[in-house]
């Protein structure tokens, strides 16, 4: 049986012009490898392949290759096929100058990030092979837009046997990642009529800037030892708040507090947020249960992959109350914005175990380096008091007042970044003003680093090593 030579090759996208067919090739192929459209070392197809897929004549692609050679575009060498030679690409004029690299800090310990050094590779292969064997031919359909039922039914049981949510996979809804998610909710909230939603006087500007560009006026709750101030919640409409571990701080919300948040929702109808960014990781307590837990008609549990596995994931899950959950999917626009094949892994590495060793694993190995990040604080810099430790990948160090700034500086120039408090504070209707301090990751640097990272965080620190120096006020 004949085979059609159309099949085999790679593709080539070429269209000569011209009244002469091999000048016209010749010289489109020129100007594809002159303007860095086809790459130094490309392969292209063979002779025979192109002429079927130009429709012309075999002797005119050998022509129009032969040609190239000769003026040294293409190199040809038996058993290698013709590729574009190695030269010099002389970007167009009036392109943009490269931007030159910025130089990579020695050290990392902004927060935000776990060790994606130790991503579970063998085992979420494993779990890849077995999920994909095991899927049905419709799942790389276009699917759901909660999600591949799998992954839900998968996190209903972990996210209740774990973190005491309560949940059924038909209210869960899969997304993109936290911002994704946030985005999906201002839709539904700015839909319901909300104007004004509550927000800490520490977080991140980055939400803070996504709740702003969807319209939504901000009420900032003041931060305390007892996590969020909730008396200032009447007059809005929802409130984003992280209750289990509060970002920066550390501090859990209290438990009176907490009951003070859902009598706010069950009474005026607003709806919590709950950003459970890295529930997984308790040290010295126990675990503090989802929000959720209290009311799921009134809370929405937000979850992702990204410090217990890799932001690069890209999986993030919400928990919603029954009346949120369809008005979310007509949000999403009867899409499913994740990857098919990441949902069906995770669903498997979630029930067979492996993302349970997983975590346990990390928790060990995280509260090792933040022991570590004590006893050398203590060594140095014993004037220092860190806070927020209990659960998590950062810590708290607070600062002389006036310090921090100067503190930031001195570690740039021992090649470790690191973030202030300062940033994180949003300040127009907080009724406290903003503490000196870091916000010290430990989840970034890989084990062989943290104790250079260590050395050089000490160095920066406004403190000798026999701990002399201006001692933080009590």
């Amino acid at each position: 049986m004949a085979r059609s030579w159309a099949t085999f090759g790679v593709d080539l996208h070429l269209e000569p012009t011209g009244p002469h067919l091999r000048r016209g090739l010749t010289d489109a192929l020129r100007e594809a490898v002159r303007s860095g459209r086809l790459p130094s070392g490309t392969r292209l197809p063979s002779s025979r392949s192109l002429a079927v897929d130009l429709g012309i004549a075999r002797n005119t692609v050998a022509d129009a290759y032969a040609d190239l050679v000769a003026e040294g575009w293409l190199t040809a060498r038996q058993g290698s096929g013709t590729r574009v030679a190695e030269r010099r690409v002389v970007p167009p004029s009036g392109a943009a100058p490269p931007r030159p690299e910025r130089r990579r800090p020695a050290y990392d310990l902004r927060p935000g990030t776990p060790d994606l050094g130790s991503f579970p590779r063998a085992e979420w292969l494993r779990a890849a092979r077995r999920a994909l064997t095991a899927a049905p031919s419709d799942a790389l359909g276009y699917g759901d837009p909660r999600g591949r039922v799998e992954l839900r039914t998968a996190l209903a049981g972990y996210l209740s046997r774990a973190r005491g949510v309560r949940a059924d996979p038909e209210r869960i809804v899969v997304c993109a990642g936290f911002a994704h998610a946030l985005r999906l909710l201002t839709t539904v909230l700015r839909a319901r009529g909300v104007r004004t939603i509550a927000v800490d006087s520490y977080g991140l500007d980055e939400h803070w800037r996504l709740l702003a560009a969807a319209g939504l006026a901000m009420t900032v709750l003041p931060v305390d030892e007892r996590g969020t101030d909730t008396g200032l919640l009447t007059g809005a409409g929802a409130a984003l708040l992280t209750p289990a571990h509060q970002f920066p701080m550390g501090v859990p919300l209290h438990h009176d507090r907490r009951a003070a948040v859902v009598d706010w929702a069950r009474h005026t109808g607003g709806l919590v947020l709950e950003d459970d960014y890295d529930g997984e990781f308790r040290y010295d307590r126990q675990p503090v249960g989802a929000l959720q837990g209290l009311d799921p008609d009134h809370v929405v549990y937000l979850g992702t992959a990204s410090k217990s596995l890799a932001p690069g994931l890209r999986l993030g899950w919400m928990a919603l109350p029954p009346d949120v959950a369809d008005e979310v999917v007509a949000a999403k626009g009867g899409v499913d914005t994740s990857g098919v094949l990441d949902q069906l892994t995770l669903a498997e590495f979630i029930t067979s175990g492996a993302y349970d060793r997983h975590v346990r694993a990390a928790r060990t190995r995280y509260r090792r380096r933040r022991d570590a990040l004590v006893a050398a604080l203590t060594a140095h810099a014993p004037a220092i008091r860190v806070t927020g430790i209990a659960a998590g990948l950062h810590a708290v160090l607070r600062l002389p007042p006036g310090t921090e700034e100067a503190v930031v500086r001195a570690a740039a120039y021992q090649g470790l970044a690191v973030d202030g408090l300062t940033p994180r504070y949003r300040h127009p209707d907080a009724v406290t003003e903003s503490l000196d301090a870091l916000v010290v990751g430990y989840g970034t640097p890989p084990d062989h680093a943290w104790s250079g990272a260590l050395d050089a965080l000490c160095a920066a620190l406004p403190f000798g090593e026999n701990g002399s120096g201006i001692p933080f006020p009590g």
